[in-house]
């Protein structure tokens, strides 16, 4: 018999696998955030949802751009449950991505799918 703690994990996996949208990135953390900011790392804040067809367009992109900069730190905020962190950076609409080098924010986009622009936007960062 499955506890009630392994039915809701088991129904999560069932959805994050179904999800059309898979993250590569790490969760938002806020004291993560804050570290590598510190650290004056490169870091990328993608704002996604599940149903969003410009974020599956942007997906691809990212996840490659992730694979060539193993430096780049990239966090995935749910545009649907993370109310608090999109009012922290001031996004209303999901497909919102924003680079950092450090504490500076460098550059923002919403919508932006040309791989090209992406990549120059992240190379900001570095």
């Amino acid at each position: 018999m499955l506890s009630r703690l392994d039915k809701v994990l088991l129904i999560g996996a069932a959805l994050f696998a179904w999800s059309p949208v898979a993250w590569a990135g790490q969760p938002f953390d806020a004291k993560a955030f804050q570290s590598a900011q510190a650290a004056e790392k490169a870091i990328l804040v993608d704002v996604t949802a599940s149903w969003c067809p410009t974020c599956r367009q942007q997906r691809p992109i990212v996840e490659q751009i992730e694979k060539e900069k193993p430096d780049l730190i990239v966090y995935e905020v749910d545009f649907d449950t993370a109310k608090n962190v999109l009012k922290r950076f001031r996004v209303q609409y999901q497909s919102t991505l924003i680079v950092f080098h450090g504490a500076k924010e460098v550059a923002r986009s919403t919508g932006e799918t040309d791989p090209a622009l992406i990549r120059a936007m992240i190379a900001k960062a570095f």
